[in-house]
């Protein structure tokens, strides 16, 4: 092992996707929830956002594109319950062969394999592993960009069309074959967080770091559209805004809701631990 520390797997910057993310998919609807249920818009997407807290796992695609990194791919499967796990493949369009990346969350240790281009700086091994539980984690996760949101769950973002004031119904789409009814409005974070007064301590502790991932961007007002099936869940979901470094504009599409999800962690002799890396560069100072 090089006695100098490597540089960590180059990984696409998202604080938008929570990760990401963060929206549920769901089954079929008609011509409208909203209309045999008699709900308004507004209640529609507060049911929608609400139903997220229950959800134990799903897949989902994200594309679009965020500021400085250009236009992204990502997907992804995430089990909520009864334990966190996550795998992402995420590919930064703009930035040729070092833009892929992979991340796995499992047993409380993050995996993010960055390719051939960061196994020449880790004798060959693949896979950086960052443990979570240990101490000083958080702040080597802070400046890791999308890995450092890959344990957030995408859903969250679905409430924030809860804290538009002018939500309206924008019609009935088929969306990956299945009947949705749209909504679109626009959110400031201001408004966002005044609409959190009411939620259960644990629910807005949530929200709120929705809303700080954006405040980090430069971002004040998102234009958010909101597709929401026949079981009262997101099957897609879009968010713009402009942020301090350009323009935001990500889509978040949802698959095989609450169907099990099963994420391994890398051979072992693929992987490099971040902790032991860290002991061996400092003894060698």
């Amino acid at each position: 092992m090089k006695s100098s520390v490597p540089s960590v797997p180059s990984v696409p910057s998202i604080s938008a996707a929570a990760l990401a993310a963060l929206l549920l998919a769901g089954g079929a609807v008609g011509c409208g929830t909203e209309q045999s249920s008699g709900m308004t818009p507004a209640a529609a997407v507060a049911k929608a956002a609400e139903k997220t807290e229950d959800i134990s796992s799903f897949r989902y695609t994200m594309t679009g594109r965020v500021p400085e990194e250009g236009r992204i791919e990502a997907e992804a499967e995430m089990s909520i319950k009864p334990s966190l796990a996550m795998s992402m493949k995420m590919t930064a369009l703009d930035r040729g062969a070092d833009g892929t990346a992979q991340i796995r969350l499992v047993d409380k240790a993050m995996y993010i394999g960055g390719g051939a281009e960061a196994a020449k700086e880790m004798d060959g091994k693949s896979w950086l592993k960052l443990d979570l539980s240990a101490l000083g984690a958080g702040k080597e996760l802070n400046e890791l960009g999308t890995a450092g949101q890959a344990d957030k769950n995408p859903a969250a973002e679905s409430a924030l069309l809860t804290g538009a004031k002018d939500v309206k119904k924008a019609g009935t789409e088929r969306v990956d074959g299945v009947e949705t009814t749209h909504y679109s409005g626009t959110v400031t974070l201001d408004d966002f967080r005044a609409s959190l007064e009411d939620e259960e301590k644990a629910t807005r502790e949530r929200r709120e770091k929705t809303i700080e991932q954006y405040e980090k961007m430069g971002v004040d007002e998102l234009t958010v559209d909101m597709w929401v099936d026949g079981e009262d869940h997101t099957k897609r979901f879009r968010m713009r805004g402009d942020a301090d470094k350009g323009p935001l504009d990500m889509t978040i599409t949802f698959f095989d809701v609450n169907k099990p999800v099963t994420v391994t962690a890398p051979p072992a002799e693929e992987v490099v631990d971040f902790a032991g890396m860290m002991e061996e560069a400092g003894a060698g100072a």
